[in-house]
């Protein structure tokens, strides 16, 4: 008995290739097809970026208070910078400042040069010492920066600096943020489309980024103080670059 091969060539054949046929007209993107090459074309693409801005109420408000010493002899003008440090510590400690909301920084000791002359000859030799501390202070309570303001105009500092006011926590005011950006994008994007004579689709993919813009005030030293200090507002923005599909 012997076995007949199976022909493709039959009924058979020509219902598996018209199933091929018809499955590739559902698969293949005919539209994107260059004919001849059959190599798909790349999307057309529009890339715009969007804002959204809102105000906040500041949060919290940050001083620097530097004591600056120059003296002949470098110990005696370390233990006096250390010792108005050490005061201006305990007085802010005092009026409520938590330990981890004081930093030191800045921390400076350097001999300056003395010019003299010798027999008309400028010449230069080792002179008086410099010693500088700054102690950054953070004020979580924005309503008592005036208050804290004085204290530190009167305390032993040569010199200080704020409030700075800022917002740490911003996500109360990003609320709704993100939307608005991306609604702002997608208006400069369909401008540009018509423009063009395109039509705007779908969004490819969304990039986006937050910001905040503090508030700087500078304070004297010694100035007196009693000036009342209104921490106002600051200003938190969404930014998102989006990239748009064009038709």
């Amino acid at each position: 008995m012997t076995q007949e091969k199976q022909s493709f060539n039959g009924p058979l054949g020509i219902i598996l290739f018209t199933v091929f046929l018809l499955g590739g007209a559902f698969i293949v993107p005919w539209k994107n097809v260059n004919w001849g090459k059959l190599t798909l074309s790349p999307a057309s693409t529009i890339t715009v970026s969007g804002r959204a801005e809102t105000k906040q109420r500041s949060q919290v408000a940050s001083f620097t208070a530097g004591v600056s010493v120059t003296k002949d002899d470098k110990t005696e003008a370390v233990n006096e910078v250390n010792s108005k440090i050490e005061t201006i510590l305990e007085d802010v400690k005092d009026f409520g400042i938590d330990g981890d909301d004081l930093k030191t920084q800045n921390i400076n000791i350097s001999q300056m040069d003395e010019r003299y002359y010798d027999e008309g000859v400028q010449k230069s030799r080792p002179g008086q010492w410099r010693v500088s501390n700054n102690v950054v202070i953070t004020l979580r309570d924005v309503d008592k920066a005036s208050d804290l303001a004085d204290l530190l105009s009167q305390s032993g500092a040569t010199n200080v600096y704020g409030p700075n006011f800022r917002v740490e926590d911003t996500q109360e005011a990003e609320t709704g943020l993100m939307k608005d950006a991306v609604d702002n994008a997608r208006e400069k994007a369909e401008e540009l489309a018509e423009a063009s004579g395109s039509t705007l689709g779908k969004v490819i993919s969304v990039t986006e980024g937050t910001s905040t813009t503090p508030i700087f005030r500078t304070l004297e030293a010694g100035g007196g103080g009693g000036a009342p200090i209104e921490p106002g507002s600051s200003s938190v923005a969404k930014t998102v670059t989006v990239i748009f599909e064009l038709k």
